[in-house]
């Protein structure tokens, strides 16, 4: 383990390229370490390697496997679970913003161009003493249910994040996803209950993955909504599964799912120009998608891919200068025609703190 870490502290030294991560309800953390700083990039999906794809463009960045050392350890066991309660954001400017951004959204949709759209906000927490590896570590322990990862290239940044979400797990021609919508704060020994706008919210997820997946894909399987948990918070989720058509490509099926409404809204494009026109910064690699692409599996012939949504993200920009480092969070939220821009607000502010915990 002291030795992987090890590895992890001379690769960023050196400022080559590295993924570390682990899967949900997984012992196995697994770094890929690029040889070059060369910038690689997924193209066709037909490549093998760690891809990272941003919200919007077709720059998926790729780690390809012929071009890197793979490391596999297990995750230290530890039973520290500091869930620690934030204050409030005490930001109203941010709080103003943010609230006026859901009312706009709202707005749309009451005038029937929108079904729902996810809006989202960025905050910047500085840290000081920052280590990454002590951070990636807490965040693997808070995290057992998530896909945890901390990726970094010198010509792109450095993130790292504990994905609730699923995109699309490919199996040679068997494929799974999810539909993840809704959050709530679990509250010891009380059972979540869900609104109709969170229930309905997740169904449009569920509605819109089938639509669209309907003339690549056949035999699929679909189970009831559950109550799913990601670290201290609760989410409405849907299995989903079945099989890839002979003459549809992975490349087609990730490119229907993403972005999905759970982190754009519905219809896509509409909902994805809203958010570009009404945001006010730039996501980036957040609500893009990352994982293994074409792994082989362990039987002859298998080729794996795991895909996540970069949800519950941060990157992390080190300010040489002043010996100060910024984390920048962020955090989204549904809106529907029966939002209110204050629970918005507490909802995203939730959300930043579950990443604040590891910082």
């Amino acid at each position: 383990m002291i030795d992987f870490f090890i590895k992890v502290k001379q690769q960023k030294a050196q400022n080559l390229p590295f993924v570390l991560y682990r899967k949900p309800n997984n012992i196995k953390l697994i770094g890929f370490f690029q040889n070059n700083d060369h910038l690689y990039f997924a193209e066709n999906f037909e490549e093998t390697g760690f891809v990272f794809a941003p919200f919007q463009g077709s720059q998926m960045i790729l780690i390809p496997r012929n071009q890197s050392v793979k490391w596999e350890t297990l995750v230290p066991s530890s039973d520290q679970n500091n869930a620690l309660d934030f204050i409030d954001s005490k930001d109203i400017q941010a709080k103003e913003h943010f609230e006026g951004l859901v009312q706009k959204g709202i707005d749309a949709i009451a005038k029937g161009t929108l079904k729902k759209v996810v809006v989202s906000r960025e905050e910047i927490v500085n840290v000081s003493n920052f280590d990454l590896v002590s951070i990636f570590e807490k965040l693997i322990q808070n995290y057992p249910t998530a896909f945890c990862y901390c990726w970094f290239h010198p010509k792109i940044g450095l993130w790292m994040g504990a994905s609730p979400e699923r995109l699309l797990k490919a199996n040679s021609d068997t494929f799974y996803t999810m539909s993840l919508a809704g959050t709530q704060k679990i509250q010891p020994s009380k059972e979540v209950v869900w609104e109709k706008k969170e229930i309905e919210e997740q169904q449009f997820v569920t509605d819109f993955i089938l639509n669209n997946l309907k003339d690549l894909t056949s035999e699929v399987a679909v189970s009831s909504p559950y109550t799913a948990q990601a670290g201290t918070l609760a989410h409405i989720k849907t299995d989903i599964e079945g099989v890839i058509n002979e003459h549809s490509s992975l490349k087609e099926v990730v490119s229907v799912l993403h972005p999905t409404p759970a982190v754009c809204g519905l219809p896509k494009e509409v909902a994805k120009n809203f958010i570009l026109e009404n945001e006010g910064y730039d996501r980036e690699y957040y609500t893009g998608f990352l994982g293994e692409l074409n792994k082989e599996g362990f039987s002859t012939g298998e080729i794996k891919s795991d895909l996540y949504v970069n949800l519950r993200c941060m990157q992390i920009k080190e300010d040489s200068k002043r010996a100060i480092t910024h984390a920048h969070l962020y955090v989204g939220c549904g809106i529907t025609k029966d939002s209110i821009p204050e629970n918005e607000w507490k909802e995203s502010v939730n959300k930043s703190a579950t990443m604040k915990q590891v910082l």
